[in-house]
């Protein structure tokens, strides 16, 4: 049984009365976040309850010593995690001297939390009778400012309803955290300062070893029925901890308000001793602006980024809150303003996995960002690589190749490998092929091929090189062999000849080999520099071209299929439809050893080939494909379902790709994998965008041309999205009649829609 205590509506996460049981995954359900850092929807008042405390600054890391039960050469020292960071949400509320804690409260009536995703602010309201007696109403809006990213805001509200009472509000910043996901317990931050000056406070503290330097901040402003208070703080300061303290009597159902601005200055952005300073200046702008204008802006900011990446659905409000909150959850978490960022799998909602960066940025958000802003944020994620190329030819020099071979890691801060599962580290190899697929990938959707020669053939010629030096030839075949690999499917390690992993090295290798040619026939200077750089020779890229031609590649001819390892028709078949469910999932019933030499799979393998390239194959192909693999795929990734959904679109199996479509939207609020309390499955999130434009609308460049397929779900009245292609914007939407199509642009341009050539006019609807 999924949860199911989130209430459906187009625009909001909504949950109604208080469970403890739920306070854990609504803290991730609930997170907000504003790309330069997010938090979970922790209480900002006292709470003995089971809770995740979690506040995290984009890009600030510590190198967690790794912990192995048996060392390896070529295991990276450090897991990078995400760090806990200085909490400044909290505020501790007393009425009559007795502290505000919903664990303790004898009654709470009426309440409510709300993730206003339309206007970026989440809200939450109670009433509560406490162990004194006094009976009160609390309303807290909180955000993190889209437009001053350094900035949140939280506004406190209490109003006493059946007496007079004595209000204490005690805001604080504290920096004496640690973090749920930690291999030894290190201290992972050092504070060097705790600074009060009247109605401001601030902690400057450094991440251990890293020595990222940040400064947390806080001013305060306290209002009755409306009228600020001019009321001296309280102070309490402790090494880690600082303190203002605002008392207030307030008669029976008047309000009282504190209002918190408050976040981060780092010296990623600033000198490290100007750190307080700019703090400073961020306060002074958000009192000048006050909270009301600062909500106000925020709103604004949102609805620009709604204009152009919402999807509308009509008729089936489950999957229109689903669609939202993905949307909403990437843009939270990656605006693309910043290149040394990237999209992290928890993003702002939690610890697990550690890291930044997975293959899933390359494989699934980049169609996203790249047709829901302009053609700058994805090249910055594609930038993110070229800066890291260096550190990727040192992974690839720890592992004993040479000659500049580029192994980029499977996670990573900062270029460097920090994944210490030896059959994730050093055999999930096919993650170099996601990262050469995503330049061809950028080309292709927006027409921008100067990314190539500035700065993609050499992380192409890297990645060759990899490819080059991993492949083994073997006698026995007279080919060439990729042994001890794992797959996507993370169920089958140390497999050989996974057919995924093959097919892309083949295809990496000549994308390669074009890519230098192109670039040496219209860029030459580039060329020159590039070949002088690497020391790239005809002899080496001779021997690219009998690796890539002479590949070794698994299939069945009883079932005429490819296999998905050498060894996959040596297990014991038996589909997911067998198995009995009281084995689900498997990956928390059965031992590893169980599962390994089992046929399930845990996300798409033959089948993520077949998506990456499915120009290669005839649909015949992919449908053969697709039934002998999806029987035997448990989806226990979030990044399955979306790959599926899409496919069986493709096949016109809507009933299946609805059902897929629905899980992978409605992962995270329905809870699927019952795992949500830990944070959210951001990356696979892209997915769920990918499965409705992609698989529904059948979005594809072909032959340089858009073109489109649209399906719809028999659930569905109509569905509509917009995309950025090359600089010019289209909306689509599609009813149970047909489809229509409008541009945005100064010139009139053509797409195919099933099949058929359609011309498009400067802002005008065009029929299908």
């Amino acid at each position: 049984m999924n949860q199911d205590y989130i209430k459906p509506d187009n625009w909001s996460i909504i949950e109604e009365g208080f469970d403890p049981e739920q306070v854990k995954s609504s803290e991730s359900l609930f997170s907000i976040g504003n790309g330069a850092m997010g938090q979970r929807a922790n209480f900002e008042e006292r709470y003995t309850g089971p809770t995740f405390q979690g506040s995290y600054i984009a890009g600030v890391y510590y190198p967690d010593k790794t912990r192995v039960g048996w060392w390896k050469n070529g295991y990276p020292e450090y897991f990078a995690k995400v760090l806990n960071a200085p909490s400044w949400i909290g505020i501790d509320v007393e009425i009559n001297g007795e502290t505000l804690d919903l664990n303790t409260c004898k009654a709470i009536k009426d309440f409510r939390r709300e993730l206003n995703m339309k206007e970026g602010w989440y809200q939450r309201s109670f009433r509560a009778t406490m162990p004194n007696e006094i009976e009160l109403e609390v309303k807290v809006l909180r955000f993190l400012s889209l437009v001053q990213d350094e900035l949140g805001a939280i506004r406190y509200s209490v109003i006493p309803l059946n007496q007079d009472a004595e209000i204490s509000f005690t805001p604080y910043l504290d920096s004496g955290i640690k973090n749920e996901d930690s291999n030894w317990d290190d201290q992972f931050w050092n504070t060097t300062e705790v600074v009060s000056e009247g109605k401001q406070a601030f902690i400057e503290a450094h991440t251990m070893k890293t020595h990222f330097e940040t400064c947390t901040f806080m001013e305060n402003l306290l209002f009755k029925s409306g009228e600020e208070q001019q009321v001296e703080p309280e102070l309490t300061q402790e090494p880690l901890k600082v303190a203002h303290t605002y008392s207030v009597k307030a008669k029976k159902g008047e309000e009282v308000q504190l209002i918190k601005y408050a976040g981060y200055t780092v010296s990623r952005n600033h000198k490290a001793d100007a750190l307080i300073q700019a703090a400073k200046e961020t306060l002074s702008i958000a009192r000048d602006k006050g909270f009301d204008q600062l909500l106000a802006e925020q709103a604004n900011a949102w609805s620009k980024i709604w204009e152009m990446s919402d999807i509308t659905i009509k008729g089936d409000q489950k999957a229109q809150q689903g669609i939202r909150f993905n949307i909403f959850q990437l843009n939270q978490t990656y605006l693309g303003t910043d290149s040394r960022l990237n999209i992290g799998p928890k993003g702002f909602t939690g610890e697990k996995y550690g890291g930044s960066t997975y293959w899933d940025t390359e494989a699934y958000c980049i169609p996203f960002y790249m047709a829901t802003k302009d053609y700058h944020v994805a090249r910055n994620l594609l930038k993110y690589r070229y800066n890291h190329l260096e550190k990727a030819i040192e992974n690839a020099e720890k592992l004993g190749f040479d000659n500049g071979a580029a192994l980029y890691p499977m996670v990573t801060m900062n270029g460097e490998e920090c994944h210490n599962e030896w059959e994730i580290t050093f055999e999930e190899i096919h993650r170099n092929g996601a990262i050469a697929f995503a330049i061809y990938n950028y080309y292709r959707y927006t027409g921008d091929y100067s990314y190539i020669p500035e700065m993609g053939l050499e992380v192409l010629i890297g990645i060759a090189r990899f490819w080059y030096q991993r492949a083994t030839f073997s006698k026995l075949r007279n080919q060439y062999v990729i042994l001890g690999v794992t797959g996507p499917n993370e169920y089958e390690n140390n497999v050989s000849n996974n057919w995924y992993t093959n097919y892309i090295a083949r295809w990496c290798i000549q994308y390669t080999l074009e890519q230098l040619q192109k670039v040496k026939e219209g860029y030459s200077d580039d060329y020159d520099r590039i070949i002088g750089h690497t020391k790239l020779t005809p002899v080496e890229t001779e021997g690219w071209s009998t690796v890539a031609e002479n590949l070794y590649f698994p299939r069945s001819e009883e079932y005429n299929i490819y296999l998905q390892q050498d060894g996959f028709l040596d297990k014991e078949l038996v589909t997911v439809e067998d198995l009995d469910r009281s084995n689900r999932p498997i990956n928390q019933k059965w031992s590893w050893d169980r599962i390994l030499r089992s046929p399930y799979i845990k996300q798409a393998d033959v089948l993520q080939g077949f998506y990456f390239f499915e120009d290669h194959f005839t649909e015949e192909e992919l449908e053969r494909h697709f039934d002998f693999y999806e029987p035997f795929t448990v989806h226990e990734s979030s990044l399955s379902p979306c790959v599926h959904s899409i496919q069986a679109a493709k096949l016109d199996r809507m009933d299946q790709a609805y059902q897929f479509y629905l899980r992978t939207s409605r992962l995270d609020l329905d809870d699927y994998n019952k795992e949500v309390e830990e944070g959210l499955h951001i990356t696979s999130m892209a997915g769920t965008w990918m499965s409705l434009v992609e698989g529904f609308g059948g979005m594809r460049i072909s032959d340089d041309k858009l073109s489109f397929t649209p399906r719809i779900p028999s659930e569905w009245e109509s569905y509509s999205f917009k995309i950025n292609f090359r600089d010019r914007i289209i909306t689509v939407n599609v009813n149970k009649s047909g489809s229509s199509f409008e541009l945005e642009g100064a010139e009139e341009m053509s797409i195919r829609v099933n099949g058929e050539r359609l011309v498009l006019s400067s802002n005008a609807v065009t029929y299908a």
